[in-house]
């Protein structure tokens, strides 16, 4: 049975037409069947063999599984996975159901994009970085060998389940990859988070993003700071020669926007501490892996979707976090010294 409404809160993102609710709280995977879109047929169940959790629809329903790992978000995997829908007679008047973490909600939104034009989707979210952000906001995609997400569109799902019994079950590396996530919340908001519970927290951050992209659903401006300390997250995963989680690159981020802001003025020592305080404090690194050279991230960062012209990063300042264009290469090197 889902849980009583007093153990599950609903924060719904405001989107119009495609407006949706995301469920935060125990078991709320159980309410699946009641979000269903309405008039769908039946269901295709993407997942991963080591998700665990399985799902009731309340329709016809098929499971489709993929590969673990960011290897999983490929064109090849969407292509396997429409051919596999096609052949199983899936139609525009299905949907599909997300099941699992980051890597699932990404890769299973980007197939209800393009399959069949478009059709509609649900995401069952089972890890907490998905649970606070890769199932929200729409943006779906898979990654190419030149960086990661540079394929994907923007679509909205018909409804999020944040299902925080499932935390529980989660290897301890898998926790700290949505730990680093949680971290950037600390700083895209005026509330205490440190204050709140777990499952407060995972719902406060849910509140963030809601806001923020029912503000700017295709990342035209306000949203880009929803991408706080990823420009430096994503360049550590591309490289990918040390093992770091998504979230434990984004830790790494976010102490390293914080040193390129103090260079430009944007912010002071004692707030620079403030960011190595937040992610100390879920046990995450602060500190760039020797490994990594300067000149090969310097050039991912030109990769960057948010490079527009020039290096463009999200700093902080006193008017809060905010997208920064043509940061001086000099200003990057001497912040990644700070950060070995």
């Amino acid at each position: 049975m889902p849980p009583p409404a007093s153990q599950a809160r609903v924060v719904s993102v405001a989107l119009t037409e495609r407006a949706y609710d995301v469920h935060v709280g125990p078991g709320v995977r159980d309410r699946l069947g009641s979000v269903m879109p309405a008039g769908a047929r039946r269901a295709a169940i993407i997942t991963q063999e080591g998700v665990g959790w399985t799902v009731d629809s309340g329709l016809d329903q098929s499971v489709f599984t993929v590969a673990d790992g960011e290897e999983a978000k490929s064109l090849a995997e969407v292509e396997r996975l429409c051919r596999a829908m096609s052949r199983a007679g899936f139609t525009r008047s299905d949907v599909i159901v997300a099941v699992g973490g980051g890597v699932v909600t990404d890769l299973a939104g980007f197939v209800a994009a393009v399959y069949h034009r478009g059709i509609r989707y649900v995401s069952v979210a089972t890890t907490l970085l998905a649970q606070v952000d890769a199932a929200i906001g729409g943006k779906t995609g898979v990654n190419l060998s030149e960086g990661k997400n540079l394929v994907g569109a923007f679509w909205q799902p018909a409804a999020v389940l944040c299902d925080t019994e499932t935390l529980a079950t989660l290897p301890v590396r898998e926790l700290r990859s949505g730990q680093g996530e949680l971290a950037k919340y600390h700083f895209l908001t005026g509330d205490d988070l440190d204050a709140l519970g777990t499952d407060e927290r995972i719902a406060a951050a849910v509140r963030i993003k809601a806001e923020v992209v029912a503000a700017d659903e295709r990342e035209g401006g306000r949203r880009a700071v929803l991408n706080y300390g990823h420009t430096l997250a994503h360049a550590i995963e591309t490289v990918g020669r040390y093992d770091l989680r998504h979230g434990e690159a984004v830790a790494v981020g976010l102490v390293y926007a914080a040193e390129v802001a103090l260079r430009l003025g944007r912010i002071d020592e004692a707030r620079v501490d403030a960011h190595r305080r937040v992610v100390s404090g879920y046990g995450l690194p602060d500190r760039l892996p020797a490994a990594l050279e300067d000149d090969e991230l310097l050039a991912l960062f030109g990769r960057d979707k948010k490079a527009v012209d020039g290096v463009t990063f999200v700093l902080d300042s006193d008017r809060g976090v905010e997208p920064v264009v043509g940061v001086p290469e000099e200003i990057l090197r001497e912040a990644l010294a700070a950060i070995r």
